[in-house]
This record gives structure tokens, C-alpha cells and sequence, in this order.
């Protein structure tokens, strides 16, 4: 029997295995397409959250708000700690007329309550764009933040890095959740894909028994059932991809109007990571085929 005749013998007899056990190989399959779904959703919220974060940290702004009593002498003192900084990328001066305008412009139907305010309603302010501070670094751009908002005249100090670091820290915590949830399912799925391989042994295990008497080598004998645990593997796989693409096809259309579908669903995952979460579902059927297929599961009845 030449490779392409086994491989066709043993797909053959790994489908009549799982037709022989359907019921508990269904629970196989959809239990690694549950926990294959979640570690993709991991994947991709974490992948687009983390592009998000990104664009916002390039998009960044520092501002320094100043008191109005601050004369220019207080001015130039606090631009120049800012300017000095090694993470200042740009500094500009924000005259509480360019606030104004700003403000206009952002929010043109509150626009009368500054005007009712006069000119104290905005302060002069300072903005500047951060570079990416490392991880190393972060006690002392932290020190320096405080040491500028100790400054004489200094009414508040908004960084925006501040909020999203908080954001990268909660993109982490979901990471680190949603692989524990997956690797538990993914165990469960190769328990039950071992159970159901073992399940299906027992039902041949005559046959089995004769194959020995004749001379078949253990190769021959174990392949079909483990192309049974790879087949359940990539049924399971491929369930987890299509349920993913319908998941992303119907958040898509709220992507243009929501920030929130936007930043978690933006881009799909990538044709590679759809084949290689179909391909670790056949890993994990073929590991939970090894586990099951031992000497004494194989042997034949009363040996």
C-alpha cells in the first residue's frame, strides 16, 4: 500500500468513526470550536485594542493649564521646563483666543457660554506632543509630570498618556484572561476528543484484534484514529473561523459609527491567523488522539 492509498484508508475509516459515534463526537467538535472561537475573539480584540492604543499614543497631547495671574516671566519658566524635557517631541503656546476658537469650532452650539464668560473663561495653556515613553521610563516621566504641576502658577497638568496606560493595562488583564479561559477549554476539548477516540477503538477493538493476528503494523492500525482526532481538530477549526467571520460581518456595518466597534473590531484576523487557528484545532485533535491510544486501549479483548 503506497502513501496516497493509506492516506485514503485512513480518512475513510476516520469518518466512519465519527459516523459511528456521532453524538459524542459533535460535543468533541463543538467543544475545541468554543474554545478555538474564544482565542480567536482574544486575538482579535487584543490585536485591534493594541492598534488603537497605538494610533492614540501617537495622537497624544500634553497640556499644561496656566493660571490667569501667571505674568510672562511665569510663562517662559514653565514653557521651558516643558520644552526641556526628553519627551517633549513639539511645544505650542495656546492663547486664550486660539482656546476660544477652538472651542467654536469643537462645540459651536456652546459656543455662548464662553462668550458670556469673556476673556478669563479659557486660560492660556501649553500643548505638546509626547514622544512613546518606554516601559523603563515611566517612574520618571511620572516624576517629571508631578515636578511640572508643582510649577508656580501651574493650575493642572493633562496628560493624556495617563488614561492610555490604563487602557494597555486592561488590554493585558484581557489577554492573560481570555488565554486561561482558552487554554481550559482547549484542555476540556482534547479530554473529550481522547474520550471519543478511545470510545471508538473499543467499538473495533475485534477488528483490531485480527489485524494484529495477520500482521498489520501498529502504524496501519492507530492512523485512522488519529485522523479521526485531527478531523474532529478541524471541523472544530473551521466551526471557530466561520463563527468569527459572522461575528466581525455583524459588527462591520457599526464600525464607521461607533468608537467602541471600531476599536475592537476594525480589522479582521489576517488570512494566516484564520488557517493557523484551523491548524492548531488539528494539533490539539491529533494530541488528544495520542493521549488516548495506548497499548492497553489497542490490544485486543482478555490479552
Amino acid at each position: 500500500m503506497n502513501v496516497l492509498q493509506a492516506f485514503s484508508y485512513f480518512v475513510r475509516e476516520a469518518a466512519v468513526g465519527l459516523a459511528r459515534s456521532l453524538r459524542v463526537s459533535l460535543l468533541a467538535i463543538l467543544t475545541i470550536a468554543v474554545s478555538l472561537f474564544l482565542s480567536g475573539m482574544v486575538l482579535l480584540v487584543s490585536k485591534n485594542l493594541a492598534r488603537t492604543a497605538q494610533e492614540w499614543r501617537a495622537e497624544a497631547r500634553f497640556t499644561v493649564y496656566l493660571a490667569p495671574e501667571v505674568d510672562a516671566a511665569g510663562k517662559a519658566a514653565v514653557g521651558a521646563t516643558i520644552a526641556q524635557g526628553r519627551w517633549t517631541a513639539s511645544l505650542e503656546e495656546i492663547t486664550p483666543d486660539v482656546a476660544r476658537e477652538r472651542f467654536e469650532r469643537a462645540f459651536p452650539s456652546l459656543s455662548e457660554l464662553v462668550a458670556e464668560r469673556g476673556e478669563g473663561a479659557l486660560p492660556f495653556s501649553f500643548e505638546a506632543v509626547i514622544k512613546p515613553v518606554p516601559a523603563a521610563d515611566s517612574a520618571a516621566f511620572s516624576a517629571w509630570v508631578e515636578e511640572l504641576r508643582r510649577q508656580p502658577g501651574v493650575v493642572m497638568v493633562d496628560a493624556d498618556q495617563d488614561w492610555i496606560g490604563q487602557v494597555e493595562t486592561v488590554l493585558t488583564l484581557i489577554r492573560g484572561l481570555g488565554l486561561a479561559l482558552a487554554a481550559i477549554l482547549l484542555g476540556a476539548s482534547i479530554f473529550t476528543i481522547a474520550s471519543v477516540v478511545r470510545l471508538t477503538s473499543f467499538l473495533y477493538r475485534e477488528e483490531i484484534a485480527v489485524m494484529r493476528l495477520v500482521g498489520a503494523t501498529e502504524f496501519y492500525i492507530r492512523g485512522p484514529f488519529y485522523f479521526e482526532g485531527i478531523l474532529q481538530g478541524l471541523l472544530g477549526g473551521l466551526i471557530a473561523a466561520g463563527a468569527l467571520g459572522g461575528v466581525h460581518l455583524l459588527i462591520e456595518p457599526r464600525i464607521a459609527s461607533s468608537l467602541l466597534a471600531g476599536a475592537l473590531a476594525s480589522r479582521f484576523l489576517t488570512p494566516l491567523e484564520l488557517v493557523a487557528l484551523v491548524a492548531f484545532g488539528a494539533l490539539a485533535g491529533w494530541t488528544g488522539a495520542v493521549v488516548s491510544l495506548n497499548r492497553e486501549t489497542l490490544d485486543a479483548p482478555g490479552s
